[in-house]
Parts: structure tokens; C-alpha cells; sequence
């Protein structure tokens, strides 16, 4: 022990390294939380800057220390913040898709390091001592690849569905093939504990140092297991719960009955929460570490699982940027200062479209649409590993950020533009105004998404990939709030408090409500929270209570009810203009408004983009009215090509354009690749 510091046995050699990373962290930190000593605290610093990160593929091959410093130290030069290693399959796991697709054979390869032995465990320690020592931050996948996985051959510590006892899902990715690693039971505590355990001892040396954040990707259970998930005495504690036996309905299929869908649907979430999400989040906080999480996909009300993790993480382009607003606001709403994503994942389609031809100019359209749906941290997707004087290793399903490629001649100016605008999203907090119900019920009511939704991993209407506010709510920055943050918010000075964000008014328009958000939603009418309902919901579950139908018409007879939003709200919209850019609002302590205007093209991206659908060659502008603090001020904003837009109000009603100029090379139009599965 030195000073407090346990040197583990792996790291001795390191401990220059780590001293100098300590120091480097004390540095940052000092100097982005000012002289204020309770800034920290309440505002945590996850990384040493607001520079993005790139998720780093080891390919199950011997790691040489050698490269590792080569590519860090090329990192550094290309202006990125840090890494996250993801431990990933032998590229032979591949070959014919690799054949097929690049044209490229890989020898089989069995010289990595062994799946957590110590020699694994000293080269991602050393990886860890070289990052902090030149500045890069340094975080791990939790586990090798996704979704969640172990060699654990106990059946009930494995996923199971409902009806089919042979049921395994294989982790088709894991650094340890050919040996068998099979996923998880997130249903169950215990199971999530046996994985854990001697991952978090194997990562052990690697977490001394500066902190870093364990990752754990979206939820990517087959579709085959979706409606039938299962664990030992979930039958039970359903009827327990609910008062009535699901065998039948699961006997005849989850499909046909939506009310016992939508209960199933919440014990899931329930089980999964205790099972999965909580228990990963406390092994974080034992291991020191930030827990960084994509809830995207999981059988849970999402809104709800982003706000127990320390860094709520969305994803795209393989994931419609839009759908970051929910995690964007769950972290509003929860106190979660930093909106992380994965960035760039099958841009242009899946799987590896256009590698190694990307166009800067479409990822500065992409990630300016993150931008406009509060996202404040990039990771991207991103580098492989490759062995010093070779470029030819590639994932498959990324958008390639390696010596080489087409992207290196503009990527340090391009990560300087994400550098300046992260830096500016992350002052102050999320501006709030309007909350919009989030439309959970509805979905899981409505069960599958209709097959020209579906893709890869993307199966269920509870997912939301594809909602967006209502637009008339548009000018009014828009947040989305469910049950949970309902049930947490507070009337105060005439207005609800939850988290970091104040609302002046509830807009609801669903079909379906859970009964526990309308009692909710009466006792803040009744407290004065003006409330547009815009139509009458119906109760979801099996079980119905005839108190409904009483909670509906009392709260249409309270006075700050309608269904008409003019009636609703008496103020004007943070915008307005014939044509609002998708922005987003930051507001700093002292009332000053930070908004971010998104490029035109940026508006509702959907996946994928195609090779060149950034190409802008005139500027495009817009007549926008800002209200702040009162005052009007209409400006005739002029979006240049490829350019977004940060106009900083003061309380005063001062405007001032903030410089985030990046202008990428035009890009060439190419057509759409056909797509072909290969998984």
C-alpha cells in the first residue's frame, strides 16, 4: 500500500504510470469543476474532457504491448478522449463472411491470451497504466461482447423461454471461442453474481488508477425468446402478484391476449431490474467503477432502468437517433448530467456498408442529430485492433476509425467539432418545460412491431425506437416522463419538480394508461399542474378496477384540465417559426440559454443513411422566434452547409452565435448497398 493505493502484484511495474495518471486526474478534474469544492460532487466528472472516446475491438488474438501503445498513441494524435475495449470473437469465427465480403481470409489463430487468465488480466492492465499516462481515458466491456454471457452450464443460471426446455442462446461473439459461453438468465440475481465475480476480479488491476466505466450493451435476446422469457417461480410470483394463473396464456401464446401481455410484461421488468440492471450497477460501484448502460431493447419501461445507472448510454445510427430523447430525458429527470452514445454503429447499413469509405460530412450529420436529442458524450464505433504496420482487420458491424481509412485525413479537426459542441451540451442542465407521457402502455399493448419495422434485434412496440412528441409540443422543448418520475415529482411554486427538470404543464395522448399514472396525474391536477388530455385512456392488464372510470372523470372536471393545448398552456414556446430545426436547451445557474440547431438535414434521421445524404451546397435559413425570460427575439438564422448552429441567450436577452464551424470535404452520392444477413 502506498499512500492509500493498493499496488496489486500485476501492476507494480505500473505504478509510474498510475501516479502520473492520478495526478493528470486531479488536474482535469480541478479544472472543470472550478474553485468550488462542491462541484464534484454534485456534478461528477466521468471523463478528463468532453473529447469523444472510440470503442476498441481486441479480436481474440495475442495483444502485444508494442501495439498498444502504437494505437493509443495514434488516438491521441487523431484527438480522441479514450477508448473502451470490447473483447471480441477470432476473426476465423467469420470466415466466410469476411471472404465474401472483403474478400480477406484469416488463418485460425489461437495464440490469445486465455479469457481472464492473469496474462489476459497484465496486458489490459498495462492498457489501462498507458492510457492514463498519456491522458485517455479507459473503459471495458463488461464480459466479452454481447449480450451478457457465461461458461456457467447450469440451466438455470442460462436464459430460458417459457415451453422450451432445451432452449439456449450462444454467444456467438466471445472472445473464448470455440469454448462455449452461453447468455445469462437476467431474470436472476444469482446467475448476473456468477458471471460477475471473476470478471470483476480479472478487471481488478485495470481499474486502479483514473476511474473507469464498465459497459454493458443493448438488450439482444432472439426473437424467438420475445413474449416467452422465463425463469424458475416466475409463475408464482405472478400469481402473487396479479391474482389470477398465466400458464394458459403462455400455453396458448402471449399474442392474442394484450392485457396479460402488458402484466407479464411488468413483472418482466421487475425481474429483469432486480436480476440484471440493479445488481450490475451496485457490482460497479464495489469494483469502483462508473456503470455506463445501453437499456435500449430490454423488457423493461426504459425510462425507468436508464435513471439507476451512473451513465445512460443510446445508440446510433443502427437505432433512429430520435429515440434519444427518451434516454435524454430520463436522465434529466433522474439528475444524470451525461447522455453518452454509441455513435456511428452500421451507419450505412448492416453489416460493415461503405467501410473504409465513410464520409465525414455524413457522420457530421449524424452526430449532429444526436446532438439535437441531448446527447453530450460519444463513444465511437469504431477502432479494431490491429498489430503495428497492418490496417487490414475489420469488424463488421462499424464505421471504421482506424489508421487508413477514409476518415483519417479530416478526423482531429472532426473530433474537435464533437470536442467543442460535447463540451458546450454538457454546461448547466437540460432545459425543461413540458412534459409528454410517454406512450409505454400503448406499446406494450400493442405487442410485436409490424415485419417492415423489424430487423436484427429489433422485434417489440415497447421498445419505442420509432415515437417522437407530439408536434405542437415542438417549440417548447419537449421531455418525455413515465409513471415512475410521475409518482417522484413535486408541485412547487406552481410547477413539477423532478430531478433536474421543472415542468409547467402534462401533455398526455394514449390509448392506454396504467391506473397508478392516473391517480398520479389527478393528485398534480389537483395540486394546480395544468394537464392536457387529449383523449380519454383505457386500462391496460387483465385485472380491471372499477375506480377507473371515477379517477378518468374526476380529472376531467378539474380546472386546469382540457383537451385542447391552447386551452393548456399560457405561455409562448421557447421557438417558434414556420420550420423548427430538431435543438436542443441547455440552461446554466444564472438563467442563460444554450440551444443547439441542428443542420436541416439532421432532422429525423432514419436508418440507414445513405453515402452522401449529407451533400449540402447552399446555405438553408430560418425565421425563429426565441422567448426567454419574457423577452422576443425573432432572428433570421442561416444554416451554412453542413453547418448546425449554438446560439447562447443571456437573461438580458443578449444573443450571441457561439463558433463551432467544421467544414467537411462534400461528399461523393453513392447508391444504397443491398443488404445481406449473414447472422
Amino acid at each position: 500500500m502506498l499512500n492509500g493505493i493498493v499496488i496489486f502484484g500485476p501492476m507494480n511495474r505500473y505504478l509510474i504510470m498510475i501516479l502520473v495518471a492520478l495526478g493528470f486526474m486531479m488536474t482535469c478534474t480541478s479544472t472543470r469543476t472550478g474553485s468550488n469544492p462542491s462541484a464534484a460532487r454534485q456534478k461528477p466528472v466521468f471523463y478528463p474532457s468532453s473529447k469523444p472516446c472510440t470503442r476498441w475491438w481486441w479480436f481474440a488474438t495475442e495483444i502485444h504491448k508494442r501495439d498498444i501503445r502504437d494505437q493509443l498513441d495514434w488516438m491521441k494524435k487523431m484527438n480522441f478522449g479514450g477508448v473502451e475495449i470490447a473483447w471480441v470473437y477470432p476473426l476465423y469465427r467469420y470466415q466466410k463472411m469476411y471472404a465474401e465480403k472483403y474478400n480477406r481470409h484469416y488463418p485460425i489463430d489461437t495464440s490469445a491470451q486465455a479469457w481472464l487468465s492473469s496474462e489476459w488480466t497484465d496486458v489490459v492492465a498495462y492498457t489501462k497504466a498507458y492510457a492514463d499516462s498519456i491522458g485517455l481515458s479507459c473503459d471495458f466491456t463488461f464480459g466479452s461482447a454481447w449480450p451478457v454471457a457465461s461458461p456457467d452450464r447450469d440451466p438455470k443460471y442460462i436464459t430460458q423461454i417459457y415451453g422450451d426446455p432445451t432452449f439456449r442462446q450462444l454467444l456467438t461473439f466471445s472472445w473464448s471461442y470455440p469454448d462455449t459461453q452461453w447468455v445469462i438468465n437476467h431474470l436472476d440475481a444469482t446467475a448476473f453474481n456468477r458471471f460477475a465475480t471473476p470478471v470483476g476480479e480479472a478487471l481488478a488491476p485495470a481499474l486502479q488508477g483514473s476511474r473507469s466505466a464498465l459497459f454493458t450493451d443493448s438488450w439482444e435476446i432472439k426473437l424467438n425468446a420475445k413474449n416467452k422469457i422465463w425463469t424458475p417461480g416466475f409463475d408464482e410470483a405472478f400469481r402473487q402478484e396479479f391474482g389470477y394463473d398465466i400458464i394458459p396464456f403462455m400455453n396458448k401464446g402471449l399474442d392474442s391476449f394484450p392485457d396479460v401481455r402488458y402484466d407479464y410484461m411488468l413483472l418482466l421488468d421487475q425481474f429483469v431490474t432486480d436480476g440484471f440492471y440493479k445488481p450490475y450497477v451496485e457490482t460497479c460501484k464495489k469494483l469502483g467503477a462508473w456503470s455506463r448502460v445501453q437499456c435500449l431493447a430490454s423488457p423493461t419501461d426504459v425510462m425507468t432502468t436508464y435513471a439507476l445507472v451512473d451513465i445512460p448510454e443510446t445508440e446510433a445510427m443502427l437505432n433512429n437517433p430520435d429515440f434519444s430523447r427518451i434516454v435524454s430525458s430520463s436522465a434529466c429527470l433522474a439528475s444524470k448530467p451525461l447522455v453518452s452514445s454509441e455513435t456511428f454503429t452500421c451507419m450505412y447499413g448492416f453489416p460493415a456498408t461503405y467501410l473504409r469509405q465513410e464520409q465525414t460530412a455524413d457522420l457530421k450529420m449524424v452526430v449532429d442529430a444526436l446532438f439535437a436529442q441531448g446527447v453530450n458524450h460519444h463513444v465511437y464505433h469504431g477502432t479494431p485492433y490491429n498489430p503495428q504496420g497492418s490496417d487490414t482487420i475489420d469488424f463488421f458491424a462499424t464505421t471504421y476509425f482506424g489508421p487508413g481509412g477514409s476518415l483519417e485525413p479530416e478526423l482531429p479537426a472532426f473530433n474537435t467539432y464533437v470536442e467543442s459542441v460535447s463540451g458546450i451540451m454538457q454546461q448547466g442542465h437540460t432545459y425543461s418545460d413540458v412534459a409528454v407521457y410517454i406512450p409505454y402502455e400503448d406499446a406494450v399493448m400493442k405487442g410485436a412491431y409490424p415485419p417492415e419495422r423489424q430487423r436484427v434485434w429489433v422485434w417489440g412496440e415497447y421498445e419505442m425506437r420509432y415515437i417522437s412528441p407530439p408536434a405542437e409540443t415542438q417549440g417548447y422543448h419537449p421531455l418525455w416522463i413515465n409513471r415512475h418520475f410521475l409518482e417522484q415529482g413535486v408541485m412547487r411554486d406552481g410547477r413539477l419538480q423532478v430531478g433536474d427538470a421543472s415542468f409547467s404543464s402534462l401533455y398526455v395522448d394514449v390509448q392506454y394508461m396504467d391506473i397508478r399514472a392516473l391517480r398520479r396525474i389527478l393528485a398534480l391536477a389537483r395540486e394546480g399542474l395544468p394537464v392536457c388530455l387529449k383523449r380519454l385512456p383505457h386500462q391496460p392488464g387483465q385485472m380491471k378496477s372499477h375506480e377507473y372510470q371515477q379517477l378518468l372523470y374526476a380529472l376531467m372536471g378539474c380546472r386546469h384540465v382540457s383537451d385542447q393545448w391552447s386551452q393548456v398552456i399560457d405561455h409562448p414556446p421557447l421557438i417558434s417559426g414556420d420550420t423548427i430545426p430538431d435543438y436542443w436547451c441547455r440552461q446554466e445557474a444564472d438563467g442563460s440559454m444554450i440551444m443547439f440547431l441542428a443542420q436541416p438535414l439532421s432532422s429525423h434521421l432514419e436508418y440507414p443513411v445513405y453515402s452522401g445524404q449529407s451533400l449540402m451546397r447552399q446555405s438553408v435559413f430560418r425565421q425563429l422566434t426565441f422567448n426567454v425570460n419574457g423577452r422576443s427575439s425573432t432572428q433570421n438564422v442561416e444554416f451554412k452547409p453542413y453547418q448546425s448552429v449554438v446560439i447562447r441567450i443571456t437573461p438580458s436577452g443578449k444573443i450571441k452565435y457561439e463558433d463551432i464551424t467544421f467544414i467537411p470535404k462534400d461528399p461523393v452520392v453513392r447508391p444504397r448497398e443491398p443488404q445481406k444477413t449473414y447472422f
